[in-house]
């Protein structure tokens, strides 16, 4: 009994507000389990819409938040959701309309601000953002900007064949001025040094005289006075490339060697998401390169050279490109971009034939370049028919504009000749362990033929074999006497310049092989795909 009463009082004194204590947390978990469950099924009530709102010196302030959402767009932003992804500033029940579809269609309640904001910028589906209302543009702009670091970042680099600049900030491109504005806060500003702009030709063969001469010059420069800079009229979302169509762009061997593979290793990091702005454009370039383009980018190339009246804004822009060495036809990894080639224009054929494997004779493929102006072969049917009479399937083919055809052809083949010049490119297209035959033409053309196609060649896995024609082998002995200096001094014309010596050996001469003595070079190629 004692006992009895002993624990009465313990229990009594112990216990109960712990008893107390646990019923409150009991209460509270089964109304939580309760609002969870039926969370679905319960309707926005109008209470539940208020929300509290206190700034600096203010007093607290309760506000009913239904139609904050409403009142953001039509107070600082007044869009509305275009066709084709664009936005294009109305009026108030416009942008009121555009919020009310899209939170039906989302179910979503907009409560704060910030939310608000980020249901515009998904609404904004695609790279450009239009708009014609100046201040509105501005404040969209600002928007888009912000996301990146308040004061510009600007990193120049002049490389040994090219000059480019990597910018981050607010940027504007003038094309009237062809300058690429940065412009930076007040704070900055007062900061600045002295040298705030920079000058850049964006193409890649630097050091080249004749070729920089036809390439637009942009400058790079911050703004000092942040007020007088041009209004936003289109602005970007995504990352910009400004390239140069300049230079020696109408040559398939520079179009290859001076813009796509610098181009190349601008664009290619962003996989995709990045904007190509053309300065100097060439509309047929454009056009034959215009797989490769869409392989770099998904959005439309813009001429910008051609939209005078366009303020073009970004976050982040490159100005030129990136060459990354005086070597031709080169890249860190050219593996990487034959099979982005191979990937852009579906070619199946990876790896050239190997003759005798499995017990099966395979008859290789050669494709012999014809050309009609100059370096043609004058007996290409002759030389047909001896690389038949070896087992050679054979093809003549005429590269042209249609480089996706060329890309076809040229990847089917395992052997590929023709003399030094623009079409012997079309290697970059060629199989792993392909043979490349290169005619050197007479005049001693060796350090060029070297140069832009021997040396590429190992670096693309392709086996590589010269013929270097005699005098007796060249339609120049039909044109000048046996004793000009054409003939009898090639050395001499090197001396005068490379447009005196491309004038003369590349422009004015022909090929006539002798079979006999090429003959060993197609047996050798045979050879090569043995093993």
């Amino acid at each position: 009994m004692m006992y009895d009463t002993l624990l009465s009082r313990s229990f009594s004194k112990h216990e109960k507000k712990k008893l107390r204590y646990w019923g409150l947390i009991t209460c509270l978990v089964i109304a939580l389990s309760f609002c969870t469950v039926f969370k679905p099924y319960l309707g926005p009530l109008p209470v539940l819409n208020l929300r509290l709102s206190i700034g600096a010196g203010q007093k607290l302030q309760v506000v009913n938040d239904t139609s904050s959402s409403l009142q953001l767009i039509s107070e600082d932003d007044e869009i509305f959701l275009a066709k084709n992804n664009t936005l294009m500033p109305n009026d108030t029940s416009s942008s009121q309309q555009v919020v009310k579809e899209f939170t039906r269609k989302n179910d979503e309640q907009i409560n704060d601000r910030s939310s608000s904001r980020g249901i515009i910028r998904e609404i904004i589906m695609n790279n450009t953002v239009k708009l014609n209302n100046t201040n509105i543009t501005q404040k969209i702009a600002g928007e888009i900007i912000a996301k990146n670091k308040t004061e510009p970042v600007t990193v120049c680099k002049m490389l040994e064949r090219s000059d480019f600049c990597e910018i981050k900030g607010d940027i504007r491109i003038d094309v009237n001025s062809s300058t690429v504005f940065i412009v930076p806060s007040e704070s900055y500003i007062l900061e600045a040094s002295a040298n705030t702009s920079w000058s850049v030709k964006p193409y890649a063969r630097k050091g080249d005289r004749s070729a920089m001469s036809m390439v637009r010059e942009w400058k790079v420069k911050i703004v000092k006075n942040h007020q007088n800079t041009l209004k936003c009229t289109q602005v970007h979302n995504v990352p910009g490339v400004l390239f140069s169509l300049g230079g020696y762009s109408g040559n398939h061997f520079h179009s290859f060697t001076d813009i796509i593979l610098p181009l190349y290793s601008t664009a290619r990091p962003f996989n995709g998401d990045v904007q190509l702005l053309v300065t100097d454009r060439q509309p047929r370039w454009v056009s034959k390169f215009k797989t490769l383009l869409n392989a770099l980018s998904r959005y439309e190339v813009i001429d910008i050279d051609n939209r005078g009246e366009t303020t073009h804004c970004f976050s982040s822009i490159t100005v030129g490109v990136k060459r990354q060495s005086r070597k031709e036809l080169n890249l860190d990894s050219m593996e990487d971009f034959r099979q982005f080639l191979r990937s852009s224009y579906s070619l199946k054929k990876k790896t050239a034939i190997k003759i005798n494997s499995g017990g099966e004779k395979k008859r290789p493929r050669l494709v012999i370049i014809s050309r009609k102006r100059s370096r043609a072969f004058s007996n290409i049917g002759d030389i047909a028919q001896l690389a038949k009479s070896l087992g050679y399937r054979v093809v003549v083919f005429e590269p042209d504009a249609n480089v996706s055809r060329s890309a076809q052809v040229m990847n089917s083949c395992d052997v590929l000749m023709g003399v030094h010049g623009a079409g012997l490119t079309n290697m970059v297209f060629l199989p792993v362990n392909a043979v490349l035959i290169q005619v050197v033409p007479f005049g001693g053309a060796e350090w060029v033929s070297k140069n832009y196609f021997q040396e590429p060649a190992k670096d693309m896995k392709i086996r590589y074999l010269e013929y270097k024609i005699n005098l007796e082998e060249s339609s120049l002995i039909e044109q000048y006497p046996a004793d000009h200096v054409v003939l009898r001094n090639p050395l001499a014309i090197q001396k005068q310049g490379w447009e005196a010596f491309k004038s003369v050996y590349f422009d004015k001469q022909n090929v006539k092989l002798d079979l006999d003595r090429f003959k060993p070079i197609l047996l050798r190629a045979l050879e090569i795909l043995h093993q």
